[in-house]
């Protein structure tokens, strides 16, 4: 009996020994953890109402995974950052052997589309044309419409690209249609394909022909569209894929984030709120009610970096504000991962 009582706290003090109790200094610092994490997504939440509309985010950390998030799993309309797939989907081909990037594609008149950019404006007239690297630059620099749908093209349109993400994992993230179909579809314009008789001129006309009742209507269609989006969580997945060079060859992947890094939209959004010494990478979309910026976000002193996929859906605001609501997020975000390592 007494050997059996002297060997309890015998075999106490062995447990002891084998699975020490964690130290109160990490009990407190994990505690410490899960209540900055707590705070940072109240912060988020509170600026929503700021937006006007829905504010979806999700956030990664690429060296340890953590992640943050608000309406991550809701899909909201991509706009322009849907031009990350499509480049995605397009270097794809090219470390295939099925595109070349030096390769010329010459720009006719039924290839020039509204919206955004500028070779719609300067180069009007046969007899230019254009390398795919040049197109994929103007798609992610300036967010040129006419070369997006050239990209989009050669990367084999929108059902290759949305095979693309589904085969990659990104699920989430859907192309359907061309820059000239989604303005068309968002101003309810008809009667408008891309095809010999196609004109800017004509399109201009349509666009001005319509209705401002029809014109709402189909903007609130379009905001409630499952065509051309994508949740922040595939969305910042497909991000964290290209920043660790995956799906890709090192020699892509490191081109996609060269030109995001270079990219001369968005100085309210993602890095607006950010220190001029923080490098960034991004691509931006705005149409209707909507306002996005996805990308990455370099921390300083080696920190590590953080991708970032933003959207706006809905909005009753006026672009400033919605930005200054994605920017003050995006803030957030940046302070937490720089003062929690």
């Amino acid at each position: 009996m007494n050997a059996l009582v002297r060997s309890v706290p015998f075999s106490l003090a062995l447990l002891l020994v084998m699975f020490p109790p964690p130290p109160a200094a990490a009990q407190a610092s994990t505690a410490a953890s899960v209540q900055a994490l707590e705070r940072l997504e109240a912060e988020l939440a509170r600026f929503e109402p700021l937006s006007g509309g829905t504010l979806g985010i999700h956030a990664v950390h690429l060296e340890t995974g953590r992640s943050v998030g608000l309406n991550a799993d809701d899909a909201f309309p991509m706009a322009s950052t849907y031009k990350v797939p499509m480049a995605y989907q397009l270097l794809r081909r090219v470390d295939a052997g099925e595109v070349r990037l030096d390769s010329l594609v010459h720009l006719q008149q039924h290839h020039f589309s509204p919206g955004s950019g500028t070779l719609s404006d300067l180069f009007i007239q046969p007899g230019v044309a254009l390398s795919v690297r040049n197109l994929l630059e103007l798609t992610l620099l300036i967010s040129d419409n006419t070369a997006t749908d050239l990209i989009l093209e050669i990367a084999g349109g929108g059902e290759a690209v949305t095979s693309a993400m589904q085969d990659a994992g990104f699920g989430g993230v859907r192309v359907d249609r061309s820059t000239l179909q989604l303005i068309a579809d968002w101003m309810g314009v008809e009667g408008v394909e891309r095809g010999p008789g196609y004109t800017p001129e004509l399109f201009r006309e349509r666009a001005e022909a319509v209705p401002e009742e029809v014109r709402a209507r189909a903007g609130r269609a379009f905001e409630m569209d499952v065509r051309d989006t994508a949740t922040p969580r595939a969305m910042a997945s497909l991000l964290e894929a290209v920043w660790r060079d995956e799906g890709l060859s090192p020699e892509s992947a490191g081109l996609l984030r060269d030109i995001m890094e270079r990219c001369r939209t968005g100085e309210g959004r993602i890095r607006g709120l950010l220190p001029d010494f923080v490098t960034t990478a991004n691509k931006t979309g705005t149409i209707g009610g909507t306002l996005n910026d996805v990308g990455a976000i370099e921390l300083p002193d080696g920190g590590g970096t953080v991708l970032v996929a933003a959207f706006i859906k809905g909005s009753d605001q006026p672009n400033p504000r919605r930005e200054a609501a994605l920017a003050g997020a995006v803030r957030a975000i940046y302070d937490y991962f720089l003062f929690n390592p």
